[in-house]
């Protein structure tokens, strides 16, 4: 649950009095027209002064439900996606991969959100602080949401050292493709359906499972059980602290 402006202030009054905190949350909200209210002001200026740690986490700490603040940096950026909803309004999304030290997760950025992809405020490589996002356990894994109580900082001044900000990939799996589990079809936030499908590769005595999304479900369609078969371009992602093996239209599967 979001802290309201009074909880908020606990954690700067020795920095400010009530009134200046008040005074400054008035300017905020008139220099962005009201477009956010009061105890979302307040988070803002809680922010700045650097007093809004306790949530800041790594992404491999990342739960569903939880509420976070991580730092981060975009290491891809998939095109926007328009649909309706149930009650026939219009919306868009965008989604993005982020990364730290630690791991990879998703971020989905929703409606107003989706423009500081479009005017490239965002960018593939761009450092970014996101500041109380909600975590969802999404069907590609955990993914940040940025709604109502969230925001997104770009190149923040107090953005820490990340040495590993590319999605962790691993050269290969291979081995005899011992099952194939019913695909799963989805309803995504957007309106539309997708598809994941796991699968089992067994090398010598070890077992690896992979998830396969979308246009892999189908491909993995042409292969059968017994098959020696390779996987490329893997992505090694972190869902509470464990690693997971994905595959989407970066990858490839093959026979050898």
């Amino acid at each position: 649950m979001q802290k309201t402006k009074n909880q908020l202030y606990e954690q700067i009054k020795d920095l400010k009095t009530k009134e200046e905190f008040n005074k400054v949350i008035n300017k905020l909200q008139k220099d962005y027209d009201n477009l956010f209210d009061k105890d979302a002001a307040a988070l803002l200026i809680v922010d700045e002064l650097g007093r809004n740690k306790e949530n800041i986490i790594t992404i491999s700490e990342l739960k569903a439900n939880d509420e976070c603040t991580v730092f981060a940096t975009v290491t891809n950026i998939k095109n926007q996606r328009s649909f309706s909803r149930k009650n026939g309004s219009s919306g868009r999304v965008t989604n993005l991969e982020i990364s730290d030290d630690t791991g990879t997760c998703g971020l989905a950025l929703w409606d107003k959100d989706t423009e500081i992809v479009k005017n490239k405020t965002i960018q593939k490589g761009t450092k970014i602080k996101i500041i109380n996002g909600y975590v969802k356990d999404g069907f590609n894994g955990i993914e940040i949401n940025v709604g109502k109580w969230g925001m997104i900082e770009t190149n923040p001044e107090n953005m820490p050292e990340i040495k590993n900000s590319h999605p962790k990939k691993t050269n290969g799996i291979n081995g005899e493709l011992v099952e194939i589990e019913p695909t799963r079809p989805f309803f995504k936030d957007n309106g539309e359906y997708g598809f994941v499908a796991n699968i089992k590769i067994k090398n010598k005595n070890k077992t690896q499972n992979i998830a396969l999304w979308d246009e892999k479900v189908k491909e993995i369609q042409n292969f059968k059980i017994g098959d020696k078969i390779e996987i490329t371009d893997i992505d090694k992602r972190q869902r509470n602290g464990l690693e997971e093996f994905h595959l989407n239209g970066s990858g490839s599967i093959k026979k050898i």
